[in-house]
């Protein structure tokens, strides 16, 4: 065989090899983990189409899960103590048909057994979306009142802007009772903090750009569902909670030091504004202070402060869903820095907006369309630096190192039509929002995690073949180029017949490093290329169902 064709030969294998690793690319569950560079932990997540709430590791095993009997409304989170905590969707031929509606939030142990409900729905309010565990807890809820068309009108809002009723958002703090109720201990209601300037003869009439303080009645959508907040997360260093308004493109801060009374007026609590906006950001039309051109949010989703003793601690996440128009629209992630003097106090800047006018930091994919999810959606600052992403949409969770790079992947595996099995293209595989606990996390102490297989289904009775190592990691410790010699790391998940071979540009093998069955468990293998000249070279694993051919440099 001549050198020529020998190489041609050589070429086509690899060409080959590269549509078979394509093809047998895993499409659900588990798609990437770096562990040298993920944040090692157990993630937490409630499929929307599903009643199931799934706990995996970073393998993307299965470590726990929680069956309610209705479907999650929308967020879920594990609780200090160990327990779950999550909305749920209980409301039937009720008033409030929107998206996050729920009626009821409910708790269970870690063995899956219900130990408080909590009902709030009825013709004159309903509880959606989300919830936040205070530290001595209580749990915040956000919920819709219903206002009636003739209310409305009072409170001076346009007939021309109103269909046939309205539903501003309120916030309840529940001090949890026995298995099955609570006493309401703390509100916040949007309709206390209205402004218009359309109607004269009504007592909140006021010039609206000298008040952003105050919620515009007139601003925004003409639907019953006005504001839409669909996100509360509480700072307990501050005592304050902050909020998404979707349909404003804003997020909000009030103060909960706040008595009731006091949240329902003007004044009172630390700040001594009473429940009115101590700050708000993301869209300053909505208090006359900007154009479309200083709009920074688009119906975004999980506004959240990041905690103490993280990267950007004090800073804000949201999931910046909507920027452009299809077939150009896209999604980011977006940190900002609020604007706060030295009295701890939000300040409006010079131009009578609430700043910041730049983003601290922000994720932004490449091409940008490539990531875009319309709705639902969030994010998470991790302690190490990462940032965990929930494209919710597609069901996809990936997290992000300090330089960008995704260094984890999951997606869901979990449908209307029930278990995806491995191959399978994923969809209606809807996600609220993730979170990722770490392994020191008081919720997990004493707890069994093990792994508990796989989430996803598998053709044929094959499970793990599949995912046998997605790839060899070569970096710092395993170097790429090398000299003389580099080492190959790969994880086998499954006992199976693995081989590691060696070839040079020509396409001739040079190594034969593996060769053998190999039981489940993480494997070194050292190549030294001290008798070889300087060049390029390909190495080929065969494990399983899972071929893969990468390059690596030999420089001396």
């Amino acid at each position: 065989m001549n050198r020529s064709f020998k190489i041609l030969i050589f070429i086509s294998a690899l060409l080959f090899t590269a549509s078979t690793i394509k093809a047998q690319t895993n499409t659900v569950g588990l798609i990437l983990n770096d562990s040298a560079k993920s944040f090692n932990g157990y993630t937490l997540f409630s499929p929307i189409p599903s009643t199931n709430t799934y706990l995996i590791d970073n393998k993307g095993y299965l470590i726990h899960e929680w069956t309610s009997q209705y479907r999650p409304a929308q967020s879920v989170m594990l609780l200090p103590d160990g327990n779950l905590l999550r909305p749920a969707i209980i409301q039937s031929g009720n008033i409030f048909l929107a998206g996050g509606a729920g009626g009821r939030v409910e708790k269970y142990d870690w063995n899956g057994n219900l130990i408080w409900s909590f009902d709030y729905y009825s013709a004159e309010h309903c509880s959606h979306h989300d919830v936040e565990y205070l530290p001595n807890g209580d749990i915040l809820m956000i919920a819709w009142e219903n206002k009636s068309y003739a209310e409305a009108i009072a409170a001076g809002r346009n007939p021309a802007r109103l269909d046939t009723a309205l539903w501003p958002g309120e916030i309840i703090e529940v001090k949890p009772i026995g298995s099955s109720g609570g006493d309401i201990v703390w509100q916040w209601h949007s309709w206390d903090h209205l402004i218009q300037d359309f109607d004269s003869t009504k007592a909140n009439y006021g010039d609206v750009s000298k008040h952003p303080e105050l919620i515009d009645i007139n601003y925004g959508s003409t639907i019953e569902d006005w504001l839409h907040i669909n996100s509360i997360r509480y700072n307990p260093e501050r005592d304050e909670i902050l909020l998404s308004a979707h349909n404003f493109s804003e997020i909000w801060v009030i103060d909960h030091s706040t008595t009731t009374a006091e949240a329902a007026g003007h004044s009172g609590g630390r700040e001594g504004k009473g429940g009115d906006l101590l700050y708000r950001w993301g869209n300053p039309q909505a208090y006359r202070a900007g154009t479309a051109a200083d709009q920074k949010l688009f119906s975004q989703h999980d506004a959240r402060w990041i905690d103490s003793g993280l990267v950007g601690q004090g800073d804000f996440l949201i999931f910046n869903n909507d920027h452009g128009a299809p077939p150009n629209a896209y999604s980011t992630v977006d940190e900002i820095t609020p604007p706060i003097n030295s009295n701890g106090d939000y300040y409006i800047d010079s131009t009578g907006q609430y700043g910041p006018n730049f983003l601290t930091w922000s994720y932004e994919a490449s091409p940008p369309v490539s990531f875009y999810a319309r709705n639902i959606s969030g994010e998470e600052r991790l302690p190490n630096g990462n940032t965990l992403i929930c494209d919710g949409t597609a069901g996809r969770f990936f997290e992000l190192d300090n330089s960008e790079n995704i260094v984890w992947e999951y997606v869901n595996p979990v449908t209307r039509n029930g278990i995806l099995t491995q191959g399978d293209a994923p969809s209606f595989n809807l996600v609220f929002k993730i979170y990722r606990y770490s392994p020191q996390y008081s919720g997990l102490a004493g707890k069994d995690l093990s792994e508990k297989g796989k989430i996803e289904l598998y053709p044929s009775g094959i499970k793990d073949q599949f995912l046998i190592p997605s790839r060899f990691m070569l970096g710092q410790n395993y170097p790429n180029p090398f000299n003389p010699a580099t080492t190959f790391k790969y994880e086998v998940p499954k006992a199976c017949f693995v081989t590691i071979k060696v070839y040079n540009i020509l396409g001739n093998e040079v190594a034969a490093l593996v060769n053998e069955e190999k039981a489940r468990g993480i494997y070194n293998v050292k190549f030294n290329g001290v008798n070889l000249s300087s060049g390029i070279y390909f190495y080929n694993m065969h494990a399983g169902n899972f071929t893969e051919t990468k390059k690596m440099i030999l420089m001396k």
